[in-house]
């Protein structure tokens, strides 16, 4: 933490919505802790590329406001892991989403996806402030608001910009987090130390492979093998490579490599099955036997919804034979309802005549009183021709 603080840069804006975010967290010392303990896996390798780059430390603190630093952290408008991609942006910085995997959960491609962008940000507005809360809002709205005030005559800076209220309250919740970090006593926190060391590193591992054998070759539980690895969306990993590397704790890399190489029983307890036409969620648990929650959620199935036609499913093995999970595969017959997100909204909507809020609201997917807040509307009232801005995250 020392280390963190004493690497602070970004001009201190200690103000009345950093003060209501400073009570906020004084006030849920258990939700402060949870975050802080959770931070310990991620911090040390997060600071280590914020200093390589010459950035600010805060930097480094920001996944506490985005996420908790909760790598499966979802939100409303699908945005995903510590530093909260979207699913456009992610693909913008190379950040691969399909049915196996989500690299806007992988601790590592993520933490660099998300720097470059905070570094073309503020290449683009000049300052940290801006750059962050074009980070949380978008360089178009931000880039709007400044126009806007350029052309009153009125200051640029971020405390004089008309922005939504999340936006105009990210930079002072990164401030609260400041300094609860420097002084936690002063807020009746306690924060525990983290050892200034790697927290953890990778290793080879087979290009298929059970994801619950690897957290027990490694001697880790589940949960924790997930908190490295949440990038993997199936309890079979597998990779087209010819093998795959897993980021393990420093204490059970070598645990890991050796109970691999003495492992003899198999390494993969699925298959791939193309279900029949019409073949039922139930039929197929029954033929396999497995209960129809276990395929349900080893698919992200919808048991609402029928399986589509010569689409592709894990299923359990059975015992004495073969698995077929490292055959090629042709992806677009996976299951296509679970698929992760692939609609892009846009930015921005004109609006039409017929349009009402509501149907505008409805065939964007956003909640009404988010896309007011969004445009700092105080009433459902539009114009025909008006511009509604229709995202706020990065």
């Amino acid at each position: 933490w020392q280390r963190i603080y004493s690497r602070f840069e970004i001009k201190n804006e200690n103000n009345s919505r950093s003060k209501k975010y400073e009570d906020w967290y004084s006030a849920r010392p258990e939700y402060v802790e949870k975050m802080m303990d959770r931070s310990q896996k991620y911090l040390f390798y997060v600071v280590g590329e914020v200093e390589k780059r010459g950035m600010p430390s805060e930097i480094a603190l920001l996944p506490m406001i985005e996420s908790a630093y909760n790598p499966i952290a979802n939100s409303r408008s699908k945005a995903v892991g510590i530093w909260q991609f979207i699913p456009s942006t992610g693909r913008l910085y190379g950040l691969k989403q399909d049915w196996w995997q989500d690299k806007r959960r992988n601790i590592v491609d993520a933490t660099n996806a998300a720097l470059d962008y905070l570094q073309k940000l503020h290449a683009l507005f000049g300052t940290w402030d801006l750059a962050l809360a074009a980070y949380n809002a978008g360089e178009g709205t931000v880039g709007r608001a400044i126009a806007k005030n350029k052309a009153k005559g009125l200051p640029t800076d971020y405390a004089h910009l008309k922005l939504p209220t999340e936006t105009k309250d990210y930079v002072p919740k990164l401030q609260a987090i400041k300094n609860i970090i420097s002084n936690p006593n002063q807020y009746g926190l306690y924060i525990d130390p983290i050892p200034n060391k790697p927290y953890f590193t990778y290793v080879e591992a087979p290009a298929v492979i059970d994801a619950d054998l690897a957290a027990n070759l490694a001697e880790i539980s589940y949960d924790e093998f997930l908190l490295l690895n949440s990038e993997h969306r199936r309890p079979l990993i597998r990779t087209s490579e010819k093998s795959q590397q897993f980021i393990l704790p420093i204490n059970a890399a070598d645990t890991f490599v050796k109970n691999l190489s003495q492992n003899e029983k198999p390494l993969v307890s699925w298959n791939i099955y193309q279900p029949k036409h019409n073949e039922k969620i139930k039929a197929i648990a029954n033929k396999f036997d497995m209960e129809e929650s276990e395929l349900i959620k080893a698919n992200d199935l919808n048991p609402q919804k029928s399986i589509k036609s010569s689409t592709i499913i894990l299923v359990s093995k059975k015992e004495g034979t073969e698995t077929n999970a490292n055959r090629d595969i042709d992806e677009t017959k996976i299951q296509n309802d679970n698929k992760p997100e692939t609609y892009v909204k846009p930015d921005e909507y004109r609006v039409k005549p017929g349009d009402t809020l509501t149907k505008i609201a409805k065939k964007y997917r956003i909640p009404i009183d988010e896309l007011k807040d969004i445009n700092q509307m105080n009433s459902p009232d539009i114009q025909i021709g008006s511009i509604l801005r229709l995202q706020r995250k990065n």
